[in-house]
């Protein structure tokens, strides 16, 4: 038995993972919602960013002292799954960036996606001065989601986006976490103009980069939830694929 620490992305919450949790048979799955959002939206306060959510995860991973762990995040949580995994290197498997921004030591959300940065001017001009709301539905649907019944179900999870997220830098300085293995998932059905930047063709630890694609949208744990925990199974420690 394997262990997946599933971390969702901006705006989620763990429910986001609702469809997968069920395909990853006989192995720990393990979906946190991060501080201020879902159930804990009440906590989200000024001081809740980047460094918040990666010690959310820190925490779980010793409190339930796990190990061998495949640590996934979708958007925005791969700078969380960063910089939780400079902290506890010893404990992770792989890490797994799913259509996430992939960040090196020192940079933001900004850095990463500049479209970020429209985010954070109008989160620090608000009347809060700290909250980002989730982006509004377009004809399309919302993170690559279209069906009326799905989106109704997406949207009964979405809560604010604390600022924060966006300004802290990630910290992957720690030597031990350049040997972690890593996986791309990238969600090829993308919105116009969107551009994602590029994945090296060779991972810290020196081994190829490993590149998955799935034709769906951004929020592929609702729309394609097979596909996705399909390759998730072949990630598995105990996987000799």
């Amino acid at each position: 038995m394997s262990t997946f620490l599933l971390v969702h992305g901006a705006w989620h919450s763990g429910r986001a993972w609702d469809r997968v949790v069920p395909l990853l048979h006989d192995h720990r799955v393990l979906t946190p919602t991060l501080t201020g959002y879902g159930g804990t939206a009440h906590l989200l306060s000024p001081d809740v960013g980047l460094r918040t959510h990666s010690a959310d995860v820190v925490r779980l991973i010793l409190a339930e002292d796990l190990h061998d762990v495949v640590l996934v995040g979708h958007s925005y949580a791969g700078l969380v799954i960063s910089d939780a995994a400079n902290q506890v290197p010893d404990r992770i498997a792989r890490l797994v960036y799913l259509d996430a921004m992939v960040p090196v030591d020192g940079e933001t959300a900004a850095d990463v996606m500049p479209q970020a940065r429209k985010a954070i001017d109008r989160a620090l001009d608000s009347d809060s001065g700290f909250r980002v709301p989730p982006p509004p539905e377009t004809p399309e649907g919302l993170f690559g989601v279209s069906d009326p019944a799905d989106l109704s179900w997406l949207r009964s999870m979405l809560s604010d986006q604390p600022v924060g997220a966006l300004r802290e830098t990630v910290r992957l300085d720690n030597p031990a976490v350049r040997t972690i293995p890593r996986v791309h998932i990238h969600c090829t059905d993308v919105p116009a103009g969107f551009a994602r930047r590029p994945v090296p063709a060779v991972q810290p630890n020196g081994k190829p980069e490993v590149v998955w694609e799935l034709p769906t949208g951004h929020d592929c744990m609702i729309t394609t939830p097979h596909e996705l925990a399909e390759l998730l199974l072949r990630l598995a420690p105990t996987n000799p694929n």
